[in-house]
């Protein structure tokens, strides 16, 4: 099933089980979303539940936040993470506060979907990671889907939530294939073990998840070690249990995001490794992640800016021998 079926099918089923949910956002309806995720439930539900919106975040926000308090539970699809700057003051001074500042008298049952990280050629304006903005706001959940499995088992879990969920997506992601086991148990909360090893531990999410394994085969090969890779899955909370295990079992780390390298959501992974298991590390934390430049329009330019399969493996081929490996 392909990323964007495995959402669609999710919202669909979640629409089918209770009328209460409901979805809104720019070209969600007629069109079926500007990436195809929405498709199919315009003809199912009708305009009343899949609810096309002008070019307006702060509205499709706003709307939303009221459809929440009023007893319903939205979907809200902005069309990149950079459009939701617009947004901001409905998501983090609202959304995340009402149910606090209400004493739990308001749930605020909303999720917020939206694509972000790098494209192909759509330049700085629709290319930013902007998850550690969102990671850093108390009330507010946040996951990131970077495989099919997880972005049906996640979407449902947080569709049916009683605060509000940013759901996190890449926009490379819509057409890659995986398996869907919709049977399984999955608590979205949870950083998943992709690859076991015994010699490095690398952290990532999103697309880097798929650059990492891309990586550790030649990592392995070259230097005849194994590697640990996990997928956050879940960036507030932080599943801190997972990354303590692995950790504590290869006595390295490596954190690998695309995200700019100054402020992004690795410097706090890396924090909490170092507060937390500074004595468990046999080498300082390693950071990978994305230049401190806005994103460029031109390919190579492009591919300069961020982490490659190619750069990840060169650079903890480098540390690796640097540290004992």
């Amino acid at each position: 099933m392909l990323y964007r079926e495995a959402l669609n099918r999710a919202i669909d089923e979640a629409m089918r089980d209770d009328k209460s949910v409901v979805i809104l956002g720019e070209d969600v309806g007629r069109y079926g979303g500007s990436y195809r995720v929405s498709e199919g439930l315009f003809a199912k539900y009708g305009a009343k539940r899949v609810i096309d919106t002008p070019i307006a975040e702060l509205s499709i926000v706003g709307n939303a936040i009221g459809m929440a308090i009023g007893g319903l539970r939205p979907i809200a699809e902005i069309m990149t993470v950079n459009f939701s700057l617009l947004a901001l003051d409905q998501i983090i001074n609202h959304a995340a506060k009402f149910r606090y500042m209400s004493g739990g008298k308001l749930a605020i049952p909303l999720t917020v979907r939206m694509p972000g990280g790098v494209s192909k050629q759509l330049a700085a304006q629709h290319s930013e990671s902007y998850e550690t903005i969102y990671a850093s706001i108390p009330g507010l959940i946040v996951f990131a889907a970077s495989n099919p499995n997880y972005a049906y088992h996640a979407l449902k879990k947080a569709i049916f939530l009683n605060d509000p969920v940013i759901f996190l997506e890449h926009e490379l992601l819509y057409n890659q294939e995986g398996e869907v086991d919709f049977k399984a148990q999955i608590d979205p909360f949870k950083a998943s073990i992709v690859k076991e090893g015994k010699d490095i531990t690398i952290i990532s999410y999103l697309k880097m998840v798929k650059d990492c394994k891309e990586a550790i085969e030649k990592i392995e090969k070259d230097l005849n070690i194994e590697c640990e890779l996990i997928d956050l899955n879940s960036l507030r909370p932080l599943d801190m249990e997972t990354i303590t295990k692995s950790v504590k079992k290869t006595k390295r780390a490596v954190i690998v995001e695309e995200d700019h390298k100054t402020g992004g959501f690795g410097a706090e992974v890396s924090a909490r490794i170092s507060e937390e298991l500074f004595y468990d590390l046999d080498a300082p934390v390693l950071r990978i992640a994305g230049e401190d430049v806005p994103i460029p329009y031109n390919r190579k330019l492009e591919l300069a800016s961020i982490p490659t399969p190619d750069k990840i493996a060169s650079k903890i081929a480098l540390w690796a021998k640097e540290n004992g490996l």
